[in-house]
């Protein structure tokens, strides 16, 4: 099924909350047990809205940490999208479609999750339903209604992807793209980072605008041209933005390398979101939102 003006697709995950201190054993599905798995996705998609049935079911049979599918571009289901329009049977009717690792378990490149990010409670496989653009954005549209309250994967799909993946699994649920995005920006904000989550939602959703992050006591950054930049101060700089009243030394030195802490956790955030991170550096007591504005 080509892609064109009459044709679409909603970008969604089975997502397997993983118990404590565990990790899966296989990173992708061979043939065999990809197959199986679509399958029951379909099945449990379609019993939770019935046109599912009517369209093209494409699933990535590989897990991911959140980071890696919340990118500029939406890489893994672009990709998807690629193999999805390449797939035989195009004009058969629906199709249901898994691409994970090959006979022997190697798992090909668009498919092999990033190591650092190995690790985390929660691990997505991508999926995406494809067909005609009205059937589809009335899915959408009801799948946005349903999965967050009702969207857990019915017994043996979760059993099958715990057995498949070697994992322990607590919780198995489907996503659709915003609400991954939702769950993750509340995630942040538990731990911390709610002030970035606008940066990285800009970088996401509205790529071609412009986004500060001018809040002290955190990192100055701007988003703008598919890139952050963070102002790198010198310590007199920083002193001057952050610490103007402070006298004692010590605290001086304990405050300004926590915010060196700081913005290094966010690059690395960034990053991880595939967001490219440059350091401008900013000397003396100019002020650093100069440095942030120059293109």
């Amino acid at each position: 099924m080509p892609a064109s003006a009459t044709t679409a697709d909603v970008k969604g995950f089975l997502a397997l909350e993983l118990s404590a201190g565990t990790a899966p054993a296989q990173a992708a599905l061979r043939p065999t047990d990809a197959a199986v798995l679509v399958e029951r996705i379909g099945r449990d998609l379609a019993t939770l809205v019935p046109a599912v049935r009517d369209l093209d079911l494409t699933l990535a049979a590989a897990h991911f940490d959140p980071a890696e599918a919340l990118r500029p571009g939406w890489p893994l289901h672009r990709r998807l999208q690629e193999l999805h329009q390449r797939a035989p049977g195009r004009n058969s009717g629906p199709r249901m479609i898994a691409f994970g690792a090959d006979e022997q378990g190697e798992v090909p490149q668009p498919f092999a999750a990033d190591g650092d990010l190995a690790g985390g409670p929660l691990r997505v496989l991508p999926f995406m339903i494809s067909g005609e653009h009205h059937t589809v954005s009335e899915v959408a549209e009801r799948l946005e209604e349903v999965l967050l309250e009702t969207g857990m994967a019915q017994a043996d799909t979760a059993l099958l992807a715990q057995q498949a993946f070697g994992a322990q699994i607590e919780h198995a649920r489907y996503l659709t793209l915003h609400d991954l995005a939702a769950m993750t920006a509340m995630q942040y904000g538990h731990g911390g980072l709610e002030a970035l989550w606008p940066v990285i939602e800009t970088a996401l959703l509205a790529p071609e605008q412009d986004q500060w992050l001018d809040a002290p006591p955190e990192p100055l950054l701007r988003y703008m041209g598919g890139e952050v930049h963070i102002a790198l101060l010198e310590p007199m700089a920083w002193r001057a933005r952050y610490a103007p009243q402070e006298a004692t030394e010590e605290r001086l030195e304990r405050a300004y390398n926590h915010f060196l802490a700081r913005q290094q956790q966010f690059a690395a955030v960034l990053e991880a979101h595939g967001i490219p991170v440059l350091f401008a550096h900013c000397a003396g007591n100019a002020d650093p939102r100069a440095a942030l504005d120059q293109p």
